[in-house]
């Protein structure tokens, strides 16, 4: 029965009042505080059935502590991106590749606090239909399915965390319907276009790295970050320990405002612009802490990192032939050494530019580009070449986990995007049919 607060009531016990300020209060236990105190929670109400209001609000509160669903203490105010990037920064970035962060960046600083950004944290749980309403304005803005569907996979993550550390009391991503994404089909190269590639690769400086990634399945990062010491010339094994990848550029300096001052703009540009070839960018703000790329103590560019995962981490039995290529190409290397002198950068990189420092990824992307010209073969990504790889060795037979070994793989469901049934392997199939039923021919 309500009364008014004048006397204390026992432990964990729930008390409603009516107070001087013309409100009724409720207050609740719901457990303890980091900090050892009672993490007691408060409701109030004004006006017409505001008793019944505050009765209503008690009695959930005490049903989420019966039922162990109590949520963290937080600001009521918090907002979707307040938790979103609470989420991204101080929970999934000391956790996850730089990649995946720079993935989970994008969607959430351009795509979800824009239209979502706004709402309360403690509303939105339960309204999945918001986050069905994103995607379908995502795809109406022209994204991709793929882009949107990364999208879902983001604030799905960051939700389903938010639940597990009791910041909401409901997953509304148990009700979200996920948004459609039809698999890529990716065509890998037939035998003719791997011959032509073959051979025009072997006419170009560091060629045979594109021999190994057409072979073997090496990835792109992988190729280009291969020293001489992973290469055991006695067993002919190629080990597989990091690859190259680029980052963005941070500021490594304590001001970084200041740093690059004299890269902010500072005007915008006088239309029409003949400098820009898309929409011209805005002025930088008073705090821009961009232009990371000018710090004298910069930090990122192309680095070294892990494979993706433990799987990557392989040893490769390399095919004679390809052994012997890679045994030539030393030589060759060797013979730039000495022609760069003084100007060569000493390193144990098995793929260089002229003065032996290590490719960079943009520029081995052109090198891709300009050898499918050169072999007269269809435009495809450098990425395909590894689809083409476990093709072939499916085509020739390779039981299942040894093509795992060789591509890295740790989940045989991989497979499945990265083989496909070529015109050759229809022709073998169309032949042991034929062969079956009819007889050899």
């Amino acid at each position: 029965m309500a009364r008014k607060k004048k006397s204390r009531n026992a432990n964990r016990r729930s008390s409603i009042y009516f107070g001087a300020d013309g409100c009724w209060h409720g207050r609740v236990t719901m457990g303890v505080k980091d900090d050892g105190k009672p993490d007691r929670r408060h409701v109030k109400r004004r006006g017409e059935g505001a008793y019944d209001a505050v009765v209503e609000a008690v009695q959930k509160l005490e049903q989420e502590r019966q039922e162990r669903v109590v949520r963290t203490p937080r600001n009521k105010s918090q907002t979707v991106a307040d938790w979103l990037t609470y989420w991204l920064e101080e929970i999934a970035r000391p956790n996850i590749r730089y990649k995946t962060y720079e993935g989970y960046e994008n969607d959430i600083r351009n795509h979800l606090i824009p239209r979502i950004g706004a709402h309360k944290l403690e509303n939105i749980q339960h309204e999945p239909e918001r986050f069905e309403k994103v995607y379908v304005a995502l795809a109406k803005a022209g994204l991709s399915q793929h882009t949107v569907h990364h999208v879902h996979i983001t604030v799905r993550a960051a939700f389903r965390e938010a639940k597990k550390r009791k910041a909401i009391t409901e997953n509304p991503f148990e009700i979200v319907k996920a948004p459609r994404v039809d698999e890529e089909e990716v065509e890998p190269f037939e035998v003719e276009e791997i011959q032509a590639l073959l051979t025009a690769a072997l006419k170009r400086r560091n060629g045979v790295r594109f021999v190994l990634a057409l072979a073997i399945g090496t990835r792109k990062g992988e190729t280009i970050g291969f020293r001489w010491s992973w290469l055991n010339k006695k067993t002919k094994v190629l080990r597989v320990r990091k690859q190259r990848q680029r980052h963005t550029y941070q500021h490594g300096c304590s001001d970084p405002a200041t740093c690059a001052a004299g890269r902010h703009k500072t005007k915008a540009c006088r239309q029409p612009c003949k400098r820009h070839k898309r929409q011209c960018p805005l002025p930088c703000p008073p705090d821009c802490t961009k232009h990371a790329m000018h710090c004298p103590q910069r930090i990122g560019g192309v680095v070294d990192v892990d494979v993706k995962s433990q799987a990557g981490r392989r040893g490769i039995r390399l095919p004679d032939q390809l052994f012997a290529l890679l045994m030539e190409h030393e030589k060759t290397q060797a013979k730039e050494r000495e022609r760069a002198a003084d100007l060569w950068h000493e390193s144990d990189f098995m793929f260089t530019q002229p003065t032996g420092r290590p490719i960079d990824p943009r520029t081995d992307h052109d090198e891709w580009k300009a050898l499918l010209a050169a072999a007269e073969v269809r435009d495809a990504r450098l990425h395909d070449a590894r689809h083409t790889a476990a093709t072939v060795l499916l085509l020739l037979g390779v039981p299942l986990p040894a093509v795992m070994e060789i591509m890295g793989w740790s989940n045989s469901k991989i497979a499945k995007r990265y083989s496909h049934v070529t015109a050759a392997i229809q022709n073998s199939i169309a032949a042991q049919v034929n062969t079956l039923l009819w007889g050899p021919t």
